[in-house]
């Protein structure tokens, strides 16, 4: 699957080969229990259940009775979420079903992980994926899952990894747009734009100083989408195309993975496309500033102060924090609609992948109701998250003594924090949580190839589902 395509899991032709699931504790129970060639078989290959594993178990005429997928031990299964999506990255064609009791949480975690693990992105290559797997391998949905619903979670994934992966050569503003008009089309839902030095008109100043210097023009992406009188919800992405750094310009490692630096912009598509698939009723607005952060006599300087939508003056103390000054612009015009709730999501700083890695994802809100909300979707949709404090004992480092904020603090403490702290200026009060994601996966894990991912997404649309109901 790739191009943000994936199915339900079911496909009807031929009969499904039995997958069984085996925790590294109930080895020798789910040994005795199978045929004895079969028993025999596993421990002359040396199965053991190990993580990641699999073994096809052979049957009459040559075909494959069963195949044997490896969970680990109690504690190798807290590293890993998807533990499924190993298997299907490598599975021939065919179809497969899961056997033995599965509760219904299990079950639908496990057909996820199957549609994850069969992602690909191929739109550059020439040939067969070179990991061994051919042609397309399918899950018969479980007993009690929704495997549209599940289809569509994973469309949701697939769309932001694909919008990551696309190098900025093809992922410029422009084509971020169209990313968002295609979406729209899908759905019925309305996009407008504003672009140039129409955001200056609109008083959208961070955003034109930030992507003015980038060779097509910055602009804010705007969908809106959902029935009149339903609760509001806004989703706010940092469409950085491609960081340079501006004038503070990044040593040349630095700039190796930034064409993921609209991978908040692509989670927000990817999250927007759950909401509209699943028809949750709530009325959903859209809002990526579209930007890159270039280098020309256009470009903005260290130094300068910029006044903002909301009217607050910043010191631009460093041109490569430019993600929180289009998050800003963005933020005080959803507020201004005063919606149920404000979800931002942006791969903003450095100093969070110091603090928690690529994998885990701070949050940050003043709502403890939402945070215990997105703690539960959190385990629910085994969507990693952790709150982060949005300690007012910084405040005082984003205060600079001739502007009203300071995009970049010196000394570079809890620099994931200040950047929050920043942001809430802009909220207004409005309910608001804000993702500082990495949207990459470094190296290949169950369920999550190599390259663009969208983080937080998941728990995000668990959390509106549990709000607002289904369709």
């Amino acid at each position: 699957m790739s191009e943000g395509s994936a199915s339900d899991g079911t496909r009807a032709a031929g009969p499904a080969v039995p997958v069984r699931m085996v925790a590294a504790e109930d080895l020798e129970t789910t040994l005795a229990g199978l045929a004895p060639a079969e028993a025999a078989w596993a421990r002359a290959n040396g199965f053991r259940a190990a993580p990641g594993s699999a073994l096809a178990l052979p049957g009459a005429g040559g075909r494959v009775a069963r195949v044997l997928v490896g969970l680990g031990t109690p504690a190798q299964r807290r590293r890993e979420r998807l533990h499924l999506g190993a298997f299907a990255r490598v599975a021939p064609a065919g179809v497969y079903r899961l056997e033995g009791d599965l509760a219904p949480d299990e079950a639908e975690q496990a057909a996820l992980a199957w549609m994850l693990g069969r992602y690909r992105f191929d739109r550059y290559k020439g040939g067969r994926d070179d990991n061994g797997a051919g042609g397309e391998a399918d899950l018969a949905t479980p007993a009690g899952v929704d495997g549209g619903r599940v289809g569509r979670i994973a469309e949701g994934v697939f769309i932001a990894r694909d919008l990551i992966n696309t190098p900025a050569s093809d992922m410029g503003p422009g084509a971020l747009e169209q990313a968002a008009r295609r979406l729209a089309g899908r759905h019925g839902a309305v996009v407008t734009v504003t672009e140039g030095d129409a955001l200056l008109e609109q008083n959208l100043p961070m955003i034109h100083a930030v992507g003015r210097a980038g060779p097509e023009a910055p602009r804010l992406i705007e969908l809106r989408w959902g029935r009149e009188g339903g609760p509001a919800v806004t989703l706010v992405g940092k469409g950085v195309c491609f960081d340079t750094g501006g004038l503070d310009i990044k040593p040349s490692s630095g700039m190796a993975l930034m064409k993921k630096d609209m991978g908040g912009a692509a989670t927000a598509l990817g999250l927007a496309h759950m909401v509209m698939a699943v028809g949750l009723p709530v009325r959903l607005r859209v809002l990526i500033p579209a930007v890159e952060n270039s280098i020309s006599a256009e470009a903005m300087r260290p130094g300068d102060i910029l006044r903002s939508r909301k009217g607050l003056t910043v010191e631009v103390n460093n041109t490569d924090a430019e993600g929180r000054l289009i998050l800003a612009d963005a933020l005080a015009l959803a507020a201004e609609e005063s919606p149920a709730l404000i979800v931002d999501l942006a791969t903003l700083t450095g100093a969070a992948r110091v603090a928690l890695g690529p994998d885990l994802v701070p949050f940050y809100t003043d709502d403890d109701g939402l945070a215990v909300e997105l703690a539960a979707a959190s385990a629910r949709a085994a969507d990693p998250l952790w709150r982060m404090p949005l300690w007012p004992g910084y405040e005082g480092d984003i205060e600079p003594d001739i502007a009203d904020l300071d995009n970049a603090p010196a000394g570079g403490f809890a620099g994931s924090i200040t950047a929050a702290l920043f942001l809430r200026h802009f909220v207004g009060g409005v309910p608001w949580a804000h993702f500082d994601i990495y949207g990459w996966t470094p190296k290949a894990r169950p369920g999550r190839p190599k390259g663009g991912e969208c983080q937080a997404a998941r728990a995000v649309f668990s959390v509106l589902e549990h709000r607002y109901g289904g369709a």
